[in-house]
């Protein structure tokens, strides 16, 4: 299994026994501030590590976001095509039947004055 261990920055080390230093109480050994250190040194890297897990959240959400956004859109837009299609389609499924209509007119016609 893999071990979960937080490994600190040169900046973060420094940091951690600065504030370590500066919250030193009278008959603290350095052997404690030490140990003070290390474990704000792992707070600070622990809390690092955190925000970069929420910015790639936070990210990925973003993503996902815009690519349903332009599957949206994309989806609007063949919904418009596909309503423009129909709509020109109409017209030339009427034209059978009014040809269809005159000719019989025309048979009709031609029966009674013919």
């Amino acid at each position: 299994m893999k071990k979960n261990t937080v490994k600190a920055s040169v900046e973060t080390q420094t940091e951690a026994m600065k504030i370590a230093n500066a919250t030193q109480t009278p008959g603290q050994t350095k052997a404690q501030t030490k140990l003070i250190a290390q474990g704000i040194e792992k707070g600070i890297a622990l809390y690092k590590k955190q925000q970069k897990e929420k910015a790639r959240q936070a990210s990925k959400e973003k993503k996902k976001q815009a690519k349903m956004k332009q599957q949206t859109s994309v989806s609007t837009s063949a919904n418009s095509e596909t309503a423009t299609t129909t709509d020109t389609s109409a017209e030339p499924s009427r034209l059978p039947w009014i040809l269809l209509v005159i000719s019989w007119a025309g048979f009709i016609g031609l029966q009674f004055w013919g």
